[in-house]
């Protein structure tokens, strides 16, 4: 029996959700956001709260029951709240800072890098030292910060390179 699964979504105000056949669109302050799940769960809308049944008592069916559900949830907190990551820069002239639609990186290399940033995500950099990531969608948030950080890793001897702002890297001692 899924825990996560039997609590119903609930949908905070202004914010309003459909379901067509397998498919939850929900519109907040943020933005619409949709979701489409597979034809082991049963979702159902009941005045503003949305709801997940699994059909049968299969394991796929139990699994998909909890991650629709939460899928349903993570739309409602996009177009409430928003997601956010928070980068950190260490190194001895590492910087960031945006102009206009792209992320100009100096991560040491002999070139600076230019960062793309995609539709539907907000880059900014309050200081040199700092990015943050924000958006509606938790998945497309997560990648760009991911695909940010993969230009400069942390190093484990002196820290240099883009980390989370919550991460902790573990530290080598080096040579004596």
């Amino acid at each position: 029996m899924s825990r996560i699964g039997k609590k119903p979504v609930e949908l905070p105000s202004g914010v309003t959700a459909s379901v067509s056949g397998q498919t939850v669109e929900v519109k907040g302050p943020k933005g619409t956001r949709t979701f489409t799940a597979t034809d082991d769960v049963t979702i159902t809308l009941e005045e503003n709260t949305v709801k997940v049944d699994p059909r049968g008592k299969s394991k796929r069916a139990r699994q998909q029951w909890g991650m629709s559900r939460t899928q349903i949830q993570n739309l409602v907190t996009g177009v409430t709240d928003g997601f956010k990551k928070e980068l950190e820069i260490n190194g001895v002239g590492y910087r960031a800072q945006m102009q206009g639609n792209t992320l100009k990186l100096n991560l040491g290399y002999s070139h600076d890098v230019d960062f793309i940033v995609p539709e539907g995500v907000t880059v900014t950099a309050p200081k040199p030292t700092q990015i943050v990531v924000e958006g509606a969608d938790q998945q497309l948030v997560g990648q760009v910060a991911a695909n940010i950080r993969e230009w400069r890793k942390p190093e484990p001897y002196k820290g240099k390179g883009i980390k989370y702002v919550d991460e902790y890297i573990f530290r080598k001692e080096g040579k004596r």
